[in-house]
């Protein structure tokens, strides 16, 4: 109950059409939904969850306790483009956080019409606030009576309150084609607004209300009539005083064919936001059902029993789901979906329905939806196919099914890291979903765009668009400049915006999308097409949205390289030019970036000449990659040679090492193993924290693995011990120390690699020295995927060195 009333509250203080509200859970970061007022919640059901990491602004309430007010579709794909590509539809959404002193509950949501280009008012911010607070409060006194706020359930799904409306209405029209008279009922001069008397009699009088894109279709329809003979009809929309749509179902008849009697006669129905029949509805010569916001069927006149051949009896009460299976599909829910979020008309094609393909108009109300079915025409092709929609081709079914193939671009730039990358992902899933046939990318530099990446452009047309600043006036810089994307249909109508700049041989459509990652502008995005072709409203959110997800990955593409550049250079600076040359020693190192991630980890090699005249061989691996792991690695090498340098045994090396990182780095892991070798007798001693055993080839080219005595890996306990292992190197052998990079494998076992790597060594007998350790790194150098770094360092002792 405290959840249902302070939603509704919520969402009658604010003029809101639905509402939710989400709890934590039992899992930690996962937040539930818990209740949602105005919603069928099987049609929502992706939405159950969410996660608190997400780029949603639901999560984003969440982490940081502050509210999210975004007024329409153009806000949300500035912000939250995630959202705006999930729900691509014109709507707005308020957000507040749910808290009682200071400790996060959840978080309560309102959906309401789009205000486009007005922002949220501070009373509605102000009313969404103290709703936040009181159910905080709410739920603070049920969890002090046992019953903390805590949801692993499904939803609960709630009814808005009625509200009075206006019945349904019903007029008519005649209009003599011959003198342009036009006579109407009292019923459609109410549903105008006006008294009988009041109506001027003439068709630009009725025309003046259609809406702008429907008044030339009731022309056409009049010469249809008069030069057939026949029939027709088409399905038109008209203004009411309220600013509503009204359903306009016109049909013409010539009386005598082609002759001067030929009148045309038309029906207005107000179906406005009441979706329960009345009489009115059963003249209507088109079947009407109703459903409530929760999607249940309220109401279903005579005609639909015909159209899809089922009682009314046995679907009113029924889910539309469950009464008509075919709203199942994916394409018709997200219809719905835009219906009841967007509380603006939809229409599709469904089909075959009972052996019919139905024209369907959805129009939602406060209430719920009114649909009404209409016999349609088999399309070119059906609804479901991945042909990209262009004008005269298609249905708007396709439409929406066309949409959820770029939900496989927004997955894949999650794993895009480089600009490359992120350019070749857009390529391969944003230019099929669309059936663009040319892609450019232009990122902004110091006031400059510079073309990044391009493909489908003939050879060298964009390098003239290169480096353009940004007053100059260009499609793709006022894209940019604007924040707003701009759509021509035809490279003639982008001829005639911008007539002077040069155009490529394609004659088709262009889409030019602003680049901006939270509110920062980062380039523009050219998506060019064959031949002409419209864009739809949904089309047009999700490109743009698309285009946010686009700039958000090129920018976190952009930290990548910079970072990745840093850890880079750290790593070369800490990394040793050159090994020391000694008598009777010879030592080679070699390192290899890992693949994923940050190409740069905290593998490490070096060789230290002590004061007592030995060799320090060292080599280790600190655990994740990137600029920390860098740092850390470049650290414990400080620390290891200052050590070694310092004259400590290597017990007290590794030891002293150990208690630094943990110092140093709490949490922060590292592998290590440690020799010393005396290069004039081969008295060798090894040391090893958690790292892998070395190798040893003896002179007669026989090798082995040193499993010597270790310790845990540096990190771990302050008080760790790392015993020590003496050996000796004879004149000829060859030791090499590795790290796990070399030698591990997806799915198989650490020892098998290593087996591996002691056959490779056994096998190069007196090659040099360089030669071994290229031969051993060299499949792994030749692997597109390493998922770790590769350290290895070779010391050989010879007896006799030229």
């Amino acid at each position: 109950m405290a959840l249902a009333g302070a939603t509704v509250q919520a969402v009658e203080s604010v003029g809101g059409s639905a509402g939710a509200v989400y709890l934590r859970s039992s899992t930690p970061g996962l937040l539930r939904l818990a209740l949602l007022a105005g919603l069928p919640g099987q049609l929502f059901r992706p939405w159950w969850r969410m996660h608190v990491n997400r780029p949603f602004p639901i999560a984003e309430v969440y982490r940081s306790g502050q509210p999210v007010h975004l007024a329409d579709a153009e806000e949300a794909m500035r912000q939250f483009p995630q959202l705006a590509a999930s729900l691509p539809f014109p709507f707005g959404s308020l957000y507040a956080p749910v808290v009682h002193e200071r400790e996060r509950v959840g978080v309560l949501v309102v959906l309401r019409p789009a205000t486009p280009g007005v922002p949220v008012g501070e009373d509605d911010r102000h009313r969404m606030a103290e709703a936040g607070r009181r159910l905080g409060e709410a739920l603070a006194e049920l969890a002090a009576d046992g019953r903390p706020a805590v949801w692993d359930d499904e939803p609960v799904c709630v009814q808005l309150p009625s509200v009075i409306v206006p019945p349904v209405r019903i007029g008519s029209f005649d209009w003599d084609l011959t003198t342009g008279a036009v006579a109407a009922d009292d019923g459609l001069c109410a549903i105008l607004g006006i008294s009988p008397g009041a109506f001027a009699g003439t068709v630009e009088a009725l025309a003046e209300r259609l809406a702008p894109e429907d008044a030339y279709g009731l022309w056409a329809l009049a010469r249809q009539a008069a030069e057939s003979g026949a029939t027709a009809a088409r399905r038109m929309r008209l203004l009411g005083p309220d600013g509503r749509s009204h359903l306009l179902e016109v049909s013409a008849h010539a009386d005598p064919p082609g002759g001067a009697g030929t009148r045309m006669s038309g029906f207005l129905v107000d179906l406005g936001a009441v979706p329960v029949g009345s009489d009115a509805t059963e003249r209507v010569p088109r079947a009407v059902v109703a459903v409530d916001r929760l999607g249940r069927i309220t109401y279903v006149n005579r005609k639909t029993e015909e159209l899809v051949r089922k009682s009314r009896d046995g679907m009113v009460g029924q889910l539309l789901r469950d009464a008509l299976p075919w709203f199942g599909n994916p394409a018709h829910e997200e219809s719905l979906r835009a219906a009841l979020i967007s509380d603006e008309p939809v229409h599709f094609l469904a089909g075959p329905v009972a052996d019919e393909w139905l024209s369907v108009s959805l129009y939602p109300g406060r209430e719920g939806v009114t649909i009404v079915l209409v016999e349609g025409e088999e399309p070119d092709h059906r609804p479901g196919s991945v042909t990209s929609p262009a004008p005269g081709i298609g249905s708007p079914a396709d439409r929406a099914t066309s949409l959820y193939r770029p939900v496989a671009l927004a997955i894949a730039l999650t794993e895009a890291v480089t600009a490359r990358q992120v350019s070749a992902v857009v390529t391969e899933e944003l230019l099929p979903a669309f059936g663009g046939r040319q892609l450019a990318i232009y990122l902004l530099s110091e006031r400059h765009l510079y073309l990044a990446w391009e493909t489908g452009f003939p050879q060298g047309f964009l390098e003239r668009f290169d480096g353009v600043g940004l007053d100059v006036g260009l499609p793709g810089v006022e894209t940019l400049t604007s924040g707003r994307p701009m759509f021509f249909e035809s490279m003639q109508q982008l001829a005639l915006a911008y007539p002077d700049i040069p155009l490529d041989s394609h004659s088709g459509a262009r889409a030019f999308l602003p680049l901006i990652a939270s509110g920062r502008p980062v380039g523009s995005c050219i998506l060019g097409f064959d031949k002409p072709r419209g864009f739809s409203p949904e089309e047009r959110t999700v490109l743009t949205a698309l285009a946010g997800l686009i700039a958000q990955a090129l920018e976190r593409a952009r930290r990548y390289d910079t970072e990745a550049a840093l850890a880079r250079g750290l790593q070369d600076a800490l990394l040793p030019n050159r090994l020391p040359v000694r008598d009777k020693v010879d030592t080679v190192g070699r390192y290899l970036a890992g693949t994923q991630g940050m190409d740069v980890g905290g593998d490490w090699y070096d060789v230290i000449e002590t004061d007592s005249g030995r060799l320090a061989l060292v080599i280790g691996d600190v655990q994740g990659h990137g600029v920390a792991a860098a740092a850390t690695m470049g650290q414990l090498r400080s620390a290891v040679r200052a050590f070694a340098l310092g004259g400590h045994s290597p017990q007290d090396v590794v030891r002293g090492t150990n208690r630094l990182l943990i110092d140093l780095d709490p949490g922060q892991f590292a592998s290590l193993c440690y020799v010393t070798l005396d290069p004039e007798t081969g008295a060798t001693l090894a040391v090893r924290a958690g790292h892998p055993p070395p190798l040893l080839r003896h002179p007669d080219g026989a090798t082995e693995v040193l499993y010597l005595d270790g310790g845990v890996v540096l990190g771990i306990a302050d008080d760790a011990t790392y015993p020590v292992t003496s050996l000796r190197l004879e004149p000829g052998a060859v030791l090499a120390l590795f790290t796990d990079g070399l030698v591990e494998r997806p799915g198989a076992d650490i020892d098998d690699g290593i087996e591996r790597l002691r056959a490779s060594l056994a096998e190069h007998g007196l090659a040099p020295l360089t030669e071994t350790a290229d031969d051993l790194i060299r499949e792994a150098r030749l692997a597109t995927d390493r998922p770790d770094d590769i350290a290895l360092l070779l010391a050989a002792r010879w007896a006799d060195l030229a």
